[in-house]
């Protein structure tokens, strides 16, 4: 596992489909396998690009449309009882189901995922999916502006949060999961990249 610093750079900012094709430029090897790497973006500068922190399965490399800054071997030392303060940025939504009963192709009833808009909404969905892998201490969250975005010809937008708090760890595997796999949808939009430091 690594950990990176890269810019993407401005021409591949413009919406967040293209700015995951500029991450994937950086795994030359893999164009057709399983998304193996986690990212968040920590800072947008309008005209120039945007910093990203990058966990991949392997290495990245340079490309036209980011560059590397930083690359070192990730390895997790964790134990039960540690506490641990965490960062994520994510998408929390609840599933629905139509209110008429439409079906969809399927012949199942038709879904849709809505954002949780409430605080103390976010807080629980955050504590339901880590709740196998550690105890939540301390949260505190701050909201993003809405990603729009265009999916098989329908619009969609997803409302990115930013959680920072401190966790105590009840299970390494599950926590290890956690950290190797993400927390929550729209990973390929940015979300789910579950960040531990000592306090």
């Amino acid at each position: 596992m690594y950990l990176s610093k890269v810019i993407i750079q401005n021409a591949w900012c413009r919406d967040v489909y293209q700015f995951h094709q500029a991450i994937w430029q950086l795994f030359p090897s893999q164009p057709a396998q399983k998304r193996a790497f986690l990212f968040r973006i920590e800072a947008k500068h309008p005209g120039r690009g945007a910093d990203v922190l990058l966990q991949s399965m392997e290495a990245p490399a340079s490309s036209a449309a980011a560059q590397v800054l930083a690359c070192k071997p990730l390895a997790f030392h964790l134990k039960e009882g540690d506490q641990l303060r965490f960062r994520l940025r994510a998408n929390p939504i609840k599933t629905i189901k139509d209110e008429q009963q439409r079906l969809n192709g399927r012949g199942e009833i038709k879904r849709c995922r809505v954002p949780l808009l409430k605080e103390q909404e976010q807080h629980q969905w955050l504590i339901r999916k880590l709740s196998l892998a550690a105890r939540l201490e301390h949260i505190e969250s701050t909201s993003e502006l809405p990603l729009f975005f265009s999916k098989n010809g329908t619009g969609g937008k997803i409302q990115p949060m930013n959680f920072e708090g401190i966790l105590t760890v009840t299970s390494v595997p599950a926590l290890l999961s956690l950290l190797n796999n993400g927390v929550g949808p729209a990973k390929a939009m940015g979300c789910g990249l579950l960040s531990l430091a000592r306090p």
